[in-house]
């Protein structure tokens, strides 16, 4: 018996020991486990993009950096700006409301019975609401449309703000838009043939040997401002290279001194006119007959005064940019752009 008993608690103290090494080797396997994060983060995008695939929905990112996810199937939306209603349409979308310059600024072949959800400047948030629409396209540099934010999330509205002052914020809002349709083509044929043309055309300039002066003016029905790369002409003048005299005289931006621009004396005046176009150019040319020395500027004496289209220089071109830079480039660089 004397002998047994020194078995038994041999034999126990064994087992004991080997249920401790058992659960030590599983409570390592867990920390392991817990401890290994890129296992979980290299399959989380797996798993998220199934999720969303089998629910039908995507996500997308605007401008301010808020993300949206949203139903694919054929989303209803209301765009508070032509040229974003126009780049849905582009991305292969469907409208059900649009604000007024969607119908007198743009052929966009919309039906006659679409609502109008009120102007660019003083959006109606009731109306849009009603529409109940899937997805809001917002202008984020337009304070009135900003405003109207938390009334649309709060009636339960997804809203996507976006702002376009150059072809790369064009082709960044085109990329979302086309995510949500589908139409990888689409962005293709409105977004990467655009900017085939404008590396063409940045390409030419580059081969001057010269880099004209230029002042752009925008012209509206009460005054005159020097604009710089802040706007969409001034973006595109400078991708082709030229010297905008504003640059050198900030004052310019807020008072346009026409001592200064004599001093100067640029090759290029190019115009872009707001609002109501006539007003603008009217008031304009009081200005300068008021001024003779104007008609003294090389610019004006050499033919080279030029009112830009507003469809391309004024309104986002969208599919469009590409025209705006050759059009700028023709006039800037005859010689590269012209030949054969």
């Amino acid at each position: 018996m004397k002998r047994i008993l020194p078995l038994f608690l041999a034999l126990a103290l064994l087992l004991t020991g080997c249920a401790a090494v058992s659960t030590t080797e599983t409570t390592s396997q867990a920390v392991s486990q817990v401890d290994s994060p890129s296992s979980a983060l290299e399959s989380a995008p797996e798993s998220a993009s199934s999720q969303l695939e089998s629910a039908g929905e995507v996500s997308i990112t605007d401008s301010n950096g808020s993300q949206i996810t949203l139903d694919t199937s054929a989303p209803r939306v209301v765009a508070a700006y032509g040229s974003f209603a126009e780049a849905w349409l582009l991305a292969g979308g469907q409208l059900c409301g649009v604000t007024q310059d969607a119908l007198e600024q743009r052929d966009l072949g919309l039906p006659e019975d679409i609502a109008v959800v009120g102007t660019v400047k003083e959006p109606n948030a009731e109306e849009i609401i009603a529409l109940e629409p899937d997805l809001v396209l917002l202008a984020s540099d337009i304070t009135t449309q900003a405003d109207i934010r938390d009334v649309l999330e709060n009636a339960g509205l997804a809203c996507a703000f976006f702002q376009v002052d150059t072809f790369a914020d064009y082709a960044f809002m085109m990329e979302q838009l086309c995510a949500v349709t589908g139409r990888e083509d689409l962005y293709e044929e409105n977004v990467t043939q655009a900017g085939q043309q404008i590396e063409e055309a940045q390409a030419k300039a580059a081969l001057s040997s010269t880099r004209p002066n230029v002042l752009l003016i925008r012209a509206f029905s009460t005054g005159i401002k020097a604009k710089t790369d802040d706007e969409l002409a001034g973006a595109i003048l400078k991708d082709l290279g030229v010297h905008n005299i504003a640059d050198d005289h900030p004052s310019m931006l807020e008072d346009l001194s026409l001592e200064e621009v004599i001093a100067a004396d640029p090759d290029y005046i190019f115009v872009t006119t707001m609002g109501d176009e006539q007003k603008a150019l009217d008031y304009l040319n009081g200005l300068i007959q008021q001024n003779p020395a104007w008609s003294e500027l090389s610019a004006v004496k050499e033919d080279r005064y030029i009112v830009l289209p507003k469809d391309l220089f004024h309104y986002k071109p969208n599919n469009r940019w590409g025209e705006s830079y050759q059009y700028l480039g023709e006039i800037l660089y005859p010689q590269l752009f012209h030949e054969e």
